[in-house]
């Protein structure tokens, strides 16, 4: 087996871990973010699920390129990118609005323990598949799979944003933080919703400058 080869297959496998963590992932967010009454948690698990969407493009991005690298994006994956995007839209509506009622009726979290604990573990997973892809992607000299490892860096920010606002919450009872949070999330997600229309309306992979 060729060396280009054997990093397509790690190409591969980095996107079969990425959608499997970001299910499960979800899966835990939002239970215990609607426990806990953390909409930043709950937008953050949400947002999980939407990568998880957004991963299976993913992968059929690494099949098309390993076949056939000068291939343009196919139908498949500017459908998965359009979705995604649509679902990052309605993330940010949601947030907004939810975020706008929580603060008119003072509620907050009863903690934000379980929000440390999981956007410190995402940020580790995360730096690792980060460093996983820009490796890889500079070995094959892909222009697609580094815009995905640009992508996953835009997934730390988020984890950044959900650890600063559970961490000063968990330890000063702040009212709002998690509001602002969840303001944060949104504006992130919108971001990426504008990314996945302009790469479905183009050829070019990443527009992470943000």
């Amino acid at each position: 087996m060729s060396d280009k080869e054997k990093y397509y297959k790690t190409a591969f496998a980095l996107a079969i871990f990425t959608i499997v963590y970001n299910l499960i992932e979800g899966i835990i967010a939002m239970f215990l973010g609607a426990e806990d009454d953390s909409l930043t948690l709950f937008g953050f698990g949400i947002d999980s699920f939407i990568e998880f969407i957004s991963g299976l493009g993913i992968i059929q991005m690494v099949i098309r390129i390993r076949e056939n690298p000068d291939t343009k994006r196919g139908e498949f994956e500017k459908t998965a990118l359009k979705i995604t995007g649509v679902s990052f839209y309605l993330l940010v509506a949601g947030l907004i609005s939810a975020g706008a009622y929580n603060a008119y009726k003072g509620i907050n979290p009863s903690t934000t323990f379980w929000g440390v604990v999981i956007s410190v573990v995402s940020i580790i997973v995360m730096l690792i598949l980060l460093r996983g892809k820009m490796r890889t992607g500079k070995a094959l000299n892909s222009e697609a799979i580094l815009a995905d490892a640009g992508c996953t860096r835009v997934c730390i920010y988020m984890s950044l944003v959900l650890l600063a606002s559970s961490g000063i919450y968990q330890l000063t009872r702040w009212p709002y933080i998690d509001v602002a949070g969840s303001a944060g999330l949104a504006w992130f997600s919108f971001l990426e919703g504008k990314e996945c229309f302009e790469k479905a309306r183009s050829d070019k992979y990443c527009a992470c400058e943000h």
